[in-house]
């Protein structure tokens, strides 16, 4: 599309030119069946008019050849629909295990943003060209949509459960973002700017944030501070399920059934623990909904998925302090 012509917004993501070409792929086929049928209702018109009054129309035989052709056709162009349509889905939805983590806070009426290292940011998100960007969402009140048109990337956020979406920016510059689900009052207000920046201008602007600690440490404090490791723990004494290396692996659950240890997963453990129950435990666990904000839910999880060997651990997340080892065992693997 032309610079200068503002209705069509630019292709600025890997994804972007794969959803703009079946956009053109629908506009093209619906226009040329609609002018087919035009032409043929106008074409059928004139020649199958009535020319006088006593003039009686012949009788019309089926032809089986026709009713073939004209229901096969159009199921074997839906069906490219469907395959191109979902091949677009499953990219959008399986994002690069080497995708920068971002978690996104959605609030009446704000988007607050934080990167892995624990820089901030709201209503404006800066990300490097050339990397993939995996953002983790929640809402804290009502439904809300992340959307930015010139990445053609669009998803609810929903209270109550996690979403997430990936992106990756192919061309420097300063995007829109939106609230495209009406949220309230000032709803039309829930905007912000996605800046996308060279990857050396990036990490210089990371280097110049605020020291801010990272998610995954600020969830291990939390972690430690709602005694959460008097039960999570690897030895004997422990009560609730060992969380290393959790991430990502089948639990089996009491009465049966399996569920895949997702960020979905992990937050209704934390705010509903006896929903799904893992086999071998007792349901003591005490509920946090209402005790822990969603920011703070989201560097639980980032807290859970950095002890897990499953994933690789998101840029910028320190790896999970180990327990320092006594002098015994110190002098031991000096000697050696």
């Amino acid at each position: 599309m032309k610079e200068g012509f503002p209705l069509f917004p630019h292709a600025a993501s890997s994804i972007a030119s794969r959803v703009d070409a079946l956009y053109f792929y629908l506009i093209a086929v619906s226009v040329f069946f609609s002018l087919l049928i035009a032409l043929s209702i106008l074409y059928f018109a004139i020649k199958y008019r009535r020319r006088s009054e006593s003039e009686l129309p012949t009788g019309v035989e089926g032809s089986l050849k026709l009713e073939i052709a004209w229901s096969v056709i159009p199921l074997l162009i839906s069906m490219t629909f469907f395959i191109w349509g979902a091949s677009i889905f499953f990219a959008m939805n399986r994002a690069p295990n080497d995708a920068l983590q971002v978690s996104v806070v959605a609030k009446q009426w704000m988007w607050k943003f934080q990167h892995s290292d624990g820089q901030r940011e709201i209503n404006e998100l800066h990300v490097p060209i050339g990397r993939p960007v995996r953002l983790t969402m929640a809402s804290e009140d009502v439904i809300h949509s992340f959307y930015v048109p010139a990445f053609r990337v669009k998803r609810d956020v929903l209270p109550g459960r996690l979403s997430t979406i990936w992106f990756e920016a192919t061309r420097p510059g300063r995007y829109h973002l939106f609230c495209a689900e009406y949220c309230g009052t000032k709803h039309s207000g829930m905007i912000g700017w996605l800046e996308v920046m060279d990857p050396v201008a990036f990490q210089g602007w990371l280097a110049g944030g605020s020291g801010s600690e990272s998610l995954a440490s600020a969830g291990a404090k939390l972690f430690a501070q709602h005694a959460c490791n008097t039960c999570h723990r690897p030895d004997s004494l422990a009560r609730g399920p060992n969380l290393e290396g959790l991430f990502g692996k089948t639990v089996s659950l009491q009465g049966g059934g399996t569920v895949v240890a997702d960020e979905n997963y992990i937050r209704e453990s934390i705010v509903a623990p006896n929903a799904k129950l893992v086999e071998g435990f007792q349901p003591i666990m005490p509920t946090f909904q209402g005790l822990i904000s969603e920011e703070g839910l989201l560097q639980l999880v980032a807290y859970i998925k950095s002890l897990s060997k499953v994933a690789p651990p998101p840029g910028g997340v320190a790896p999970p302090i180990q327990p320092a080892p006594r002098e015994g065992e110190a002098a031991g693997k000096a000697t050696k």
